[in-house]
């Protein structure tokens, strides 16, 4: 496989052509059989190309689109029999019609691969997240579960409002010690070869992240990249063993802090749409920040006549909380754009949601831009993605779009994450899709976000399918 030094979104390797004939008659057969669902036949064709003395480009963007079908198979891996098999219990035998309509409206996700269903393999979780008639039923059997992250953030959300006293400045720090390990799967890696890891490290000069202090790594060998790497690593290589897992481990200590603005329409000044930072924080950035006709439609709708800033982020962030459900999510590698993707089946996870909300904000001439890393609250550490609005005279301000309106009748509290972030959330990235350092030559498992790591050797990628991630936090002060 060629190697490649740029992140190669999902949308545009499936797309792909070239100005040779050639190229594009390959390239396009592959394609179509991967949209019938025929990737057995697709991959025939892929290995063939390998053995002939076609260009170089046009095995390696072969070899590309069945790195994605394998994605795709890892993200529906689960049979029929075995998702009916899941929902027995709360319903007994399912009715044919009732599975159809299921599947018709999005709500179990399922494709058909080589003529066979496969259905995502969080697909009935998602289920009862999703349609209220199996959510009832659920609850009949399990019962009512209370969320204990809610009731956690509406207490703690509510101390920061207190602290922060009408001033926007950090309060409630915790202090952590917190150790990332990454174990790649016993010969993932042929024995003797080097593997090369990035693992995610705390961004820098953010207010609300302070004291970033590196404890120890396994191997010892570990650079951190410069805070100027917007997706920031730590990277190091460790020779394979056969038949032993191989471990990669950083520890170390971090000071996390909440942050609420109290802002007022009128505390917000005309954006200078001539600065560098209004024009790039309003830009459309394909694959997934595209204005297309629906979004554009979308978001004059929920804007109407509005002219505020502050209040046109609040239109958009109230729809979509009302509107479209958290759900765990395909990998992103696999969608070729998200939030058209989260429009047409009613869902999104957190980075999912948080994309719709920043392609309609920056439309709408709000500039918007990523943010993620994890999140920390105990019991509930996680993966977690949110962003920043500007707001011209206030400065950036962080928004959590999964995070939602909470349950309140405190106007602040229930808009707490409109304009306000919780202390337990741990800056690895500042925007989406940047060069990881060193570069990375193959095809990141994910081109877009970086949390779980990245691994490869000299041989390819290693998908999340050949490894695991932990983040164990420890708190010195909650």
């Amino acid at each position: 496989m060629k190697s490649v030094k740029q992140i190669i979104p999902a949308g545009f390797i499936l797309m792909a052509s070239c100005s040779q004939p050639q190229t594009t008659n390959y390239i396009s057969q592959i394609q179509t059989l991967v949209d019938a669902g025929e990737y057995n036949r697709a991959s025939e064709i892929v290995d063939s190309l390998k053995k002939t003395n076609v260009a170089e480009t046009v095995k390696h963007k072969a070899d590309s689109i069945k790195d994605i079908m394998h994605r795709v198979e890892h993200d529906f891996n689960l049979s029929e029999t075995q998702i009916r098999q899941k929902l027995t219990a709360y319903f007994g035998t399912l009715d044919d019609s009732v599975m159809a309509g299921w599947e018709k409206s999005g709500k179990l996700e399922m494709k058909t691969i080589n003529g066979e269903k496969h259905y995502f393999r969080n697909a009935v979780p998602n289920l009862f997240r999703l349609d209220s008639i199996a959510r009832i039923q659920k609850e009949k059997i399990d019962g009512i579960q209370i969320d204990s992250l809610d009731l956690f953030c509406l207490d703690h959300t509510a101390k920061i409002i207190q602290a922060s006293d009408n001033s926007s400045k950090p309060v409630l720090p915790v202090n952590l010690i917190l150790t990332y390990t990454l174990t790649v799967k016993p010969n993932a890696v042929p024995d003797g070869q080097t593997i090369k890891c990035w693992v995610p490290v705390p961004r820098e000069g953010n207010p609300r992240q302070r004291k970033f202090k590196l404890i120890s790594s396994k191997p010892a060998n570990i650079e951190i990249a410069p805070n100027t790497q917007m997706q920031r690593t730590g990277y190091f290589t460790q020779m394979a063993v056969k038949d032993r897992p191989t471990v990669f481990t950083i520890t170390f200590a971090i000071e996390t802090a909440g942050q609420y603005f109290n802002i007022k329409p009128d505390d917000i000044k005309p954006y200078n749409t001539q600065s560098d930072l209004y024009k790039h924080n309003t830009a459309e950035r394909p694959p997934h920040i595209v204005f297309s006709e629906q979004i554009k439609e979308l978001g004059a709708k929920l804007i109407g006549n509005e002219t505020n800033p502050l209040r046109k982020v609040e239109k958009i962030y109230t729809w979509i909380s009302n509107t479209i459900p958290w759900a765990s999510a395909l990998e992103y590698s696999t969608i070729p754009n998200i939030p058209e993707y989260v429009l047409k089946y009613g869902h999104g996870d957190c980075g999912m949601q948080t994309l719709l909300f920043m392609t309609l904000a920056r439309s709408q001439g709000i500039p918007a831009k990523w943010q993620s890393g994890w999140m920390l609250h105990p019991g509930n550490v996680n993966l977690h993605d949110w962003c920043e609005v500007y707001f011209e005279g206030i400065g950036w301000v962080p928004v959590d779009q999964s995070f939602k309106l909470q349950n309140s009748p405190d106007k602040q509290i229930r808009d707490f994450y409109m304009h306000g972030i919780d202390s337990y959330r741990l800056i690895v990235n500042d925007d989406y899709a940047q060069p990881l350092l060193p570069e990375k030559n193959y095809l990141r498992s994910e081109p877009y976000d970086f949390q779980r790591g990245e691994v490869e050797w000299d041989g390819g990628n290693l998908y999340f399918d050949q490894w695991s991630c932990h983040l164990e936090a420890k708190y010195l002060n909650k």
